[in-house]
């Protein structure tokens, strides 16, 4: 089944998925960072990075590159048990890079989530791009 668990706890995931997207949009490193757990894994296709600091970092200095960007996301799966879930969530990109072409990777992520003291977190977010189309 593509959702399983307790309804609350689904509802919360997908709350952490949404803070995710909006910091995006918003380009907060700060409100990015904390959807992380402190020793999370992120897996962008095949490059891995641990910990919440080297993350944020990674994902600072690749923001850096695009003018704008937008991220949209949409959960296609989540399974709590007990503080463990997993979960798949499709995204959606448009990236401005910095020469004023266009890239719009179609993605995916296959995720494992863990409840913390402060709620719902990542523990590890596997990315893998779909399809990807580029508009000079």
């Amino acid at each position: 089944m593509a959702f399983d668990g307790p309804a609350e706890d689904q509802v919360a995931i997908r709350a952490l998925i949404d803070g995710y997207t909006d910091a995006v949009f918003r380009r907060d490193p700060h409100d990015w960072g904390a959807t992380w757990t402190e020793d999370a894994l992120w897996n962008l296709m095949g490059t891995q990075v641990r910990g919440r600091e080297a993350i944020v970092g990674l994902w600072t200095q690749a923001m850096a590159g695009f003018p704008f960007v937008a991220f949209f996301a949409q959960v296609g799966s989540i399974s709590v048990d007990g503080d463990r879930a997993t979960g798949r969530v499709y995204t959606h990109e448009y990236l401005e890079l910095a020469d004023g072409s266009v890239s719009r990777p179609i993605g995916q992520y296959l995720d494992v989530y863990t409840r913390t003291a402060d709620g719902w977190r990542f523990a590890e977010r596997h990315f893998s791009v779909l399809k990807e189309t580029h508009r000079p």
